[in-house]
């Protein structure tokens, strides 16, 4: 179904705003409002725009960038932001691998 990356959310400091792919609207409502926390805090915080996106394997994967000349973006508070959302959100981001997979990619669900 899917074969290349999907983005599953993103924000923007830039707009102030923040999306949601249409494709997982029916993800439960403490996620998707548990996603858009994150991402538009993240972008409050360190400025620039922020996605989480699904690679062709199915791993979710951070993408920031910034806009040329763009002197408030704050690139090393980025990379220790989104290593501190790996951590606390662990949980979060494996169960979004998981479903993704199953749902999007139609891989099995494998029991431990």
């Amino acid at each position: 179904m899917y074969q290349d990356e999907v983005v599953l959310c993103g924000s923007s400091a830039y707009t102030r705003k923040f999306y949601l792919n249409e494709d997982f609207e029916n993800l439960p409502e403490q996620i998707k409002d548990d996603l858009k926390i994150l991402c538009v805090l993240y972008t409050e915080d360190v400025g620039g725009t922020l996605q989480l996106v699904f690679n062709e394997e199915g791993s979710l994967t951070f993408r920031t960038e910034c806009e040329e000349n763009d002197f408030m973006y704050d690139e090393i508070g980025s990379v220790l932001k989104i290593k501190q959302l790996q951590q606390t959100k662990k949980d979060l981001f494996e169960a979004l691998e998981m479903f993704y997979k199953v749902f999007f990619l139609g891989e099995e669900l494998e029991e431990d």
